[in-house]
This record gives structure tokens, C-alpha cells and sequence, in this order.
């Protein structure tokens, strides 16, 4: 329980930046013990969170890569909702857990616990856990997108980029994952799309013109992926592509 709430507090504090000063009355039991927070704060908190974690979940894992890339296999495969919505979202949450874990063990073993037994300051456990989420958005965010926010928010590059702020690395992270995921996608659609350019002039050639190219070609897309292994190869891919 207690890692759970320290994994959405940063997810929290990340999904929407602020100074951490601001959040230190959170951390303080009623009774003015730094490092502890009585309980209707935690209430107040946890039902903050359940507001804004879906959003962070979404948008500074990897879930946001690997969405986009079985829903852009889905339409390849042309099954319509087959696996079904729940199915992607699922497996997609899963995997971005499996990738992201060794982040948030860093958070909650250098950050959370310290703050818990009153050794920081709730400052200074807002940068320690800031720290290993920005090392794995940096590895993933362009330079080129990190550049347009900094121009957008006429902030002067950082000396460091260790220094830059998380307002302008989150949405730079989101585009560079947006544009990852569609690249993955498009070269997924390509073994598909031959499939159905094959059917498609097999089927004119010989005279079935009421009967749609598309019909025809779905046996022959599922039993190609199946022969392949293709969720093992999908699926690795993806997961391997965060550890590069």
C-alpha cells in the first residue's frame, strides 16, 4: 500500500509540476512531524490522484508507445475488435509496469522511504524522486522536441540535461513517444498492406468485384501473423526498444 501511494504521489507531482515548498504542508502530520501526513491528508491526496494518475499512466510511461502500436496492429490485422479494447489496454499496462518498475523503485527506495522516516525534507525528496524519472524521459525525448518547448516557454537552454525542467521534458517526451509509436505502426501495416494489394488484383483479375478484397485477405493477414509468432515478435520488440 504504501509503495503504491508513493509510486501515484510522483506520478502526481510529475504529471503536473509545481514547487515542491507548495507540497510540503502534505507531508506534515497535524501535529507538525515532518516526514508523515496525518490521515484525512492522505485521504485528500489519494483522492487527488485517482483524479490525475490515469493521465500519468498514459502520458510519461511507456504505455503511450505501446498503445498506439497494437491499436496500429489491430488495424492492420483487420479483425475490427478483436483482441478487444480492454485486451490492448491491458497488455499494454502490464508491459509499461514491467518496463517502468526499476523507475519507481528508485523513487520510492530514495525518495518515499527517506521522507517517511522524517531523514529529507519533502523538498528534497520531490528532487530525489525527480531524478530517476527524468533519466528515463531523457533517454526517449528528442532533442529536437525538447528544443520546441524550450522555445515555446522562451526558457534559456540548460547547461545541463540534467537541469531541464520537467514542464518542458514531459510534453517533449509525449511527442517523441507519439512520433516513435507511429513510425513502429507504419512499418507494421507494410507486410499487411502487400497482402491486401495481392487479394485485391488476385480478386479483379478473375472477376470477383462484389466480393470485398478485404474479406478474403483477413484469413490469410491472422494466419501469417499466427505462423510467425507475431505477438512474441511484436511484443519483444517493443519491450526490448526501451532497454536499448
Amino acid at each position: 500500500m504504501k509503495r503504491a501511494v508513493a509510486i501515484a504521489a510522483a506520478l502526481l507531482v510529475f504529471s503536473a509540476p509545481c514547487r515542491a515548498q507548495a507540497l510540503s504542508s502534505l507531508f506534515t502530520s497535524s501535529v507538525g512531524k515532518p516526514g508523515s501526513m496525518g490521515v484525512p491528508v492522505q485521504i485528500i491526496v489519494l483522492l487527488t490522484i485517482l483524479t490525475i494518475v490515469p493521465a500519468a499512466i498514459m502520458s510519461i510511461t511507456p504505455f503511450l508507445r505501446i498503445s498506439i502500436v497494437l491499436h496500429f496492429l489491430r488495424q492492420a490485422l483487420g479483425t475490427q475488435t478483436a483482441p478487444s479494447n480492454q485486451v490492448l489496454i491491458g497488455l499494454a499496462l502490464f508491459l509499461s509496469l514491467l518496463i517502468i518498475q526499476p523507475v519507481y523503485t528508485d523513487i520510492y527506495n530514495k525518495a518515499w522511504q527517506p521522507l517517511e522516516r522524517g531523514e529529507i525534507t519533502s523538498a528534497e525528496a520531490m528532487d530525489e524522486a525527480a531524478r530517476p524519472l527524468r533519466t528515463f524521459m531523457l533517454r526517449f525525448a528528442r532533442e529536437k522536441d525538447i528544443g520546441l518547448f524550450l522555445q515555446v516557454t522562451h526558457t534559456a537552454p540548460p547547461a545541463r540535461p540534467a537541469d531541464i525542467n520537467m514542464s518542458v521534458l514531459i510534453p517533449a517526451y509525449i511527442i517523441s513517444e507519439l512520433k516513435a509509436g507511429f513510425q513502429i505502426g507504419a512499418v507494421l501495416f507494410i507486410p499487411f498492406l502487400v497482402i491486401d494489394l495481392v487479394v485485391a488484383s488476385i480478386t479483379l483479375s478473375i472477376g470477383m468485384i462484389q466480393l470485398p478484397p478485404v474479406m478474403v485477405s483477413a484469413p490469410f493477414k491472422v494466419l501469417l501473423f499466427v505462423l510467425v509468432d507475431g505477438w512474441n515478435l511484436v511484443i519483444g520488440s517493443l519491450v526490448r526498444s526501451f532497454y536499448q
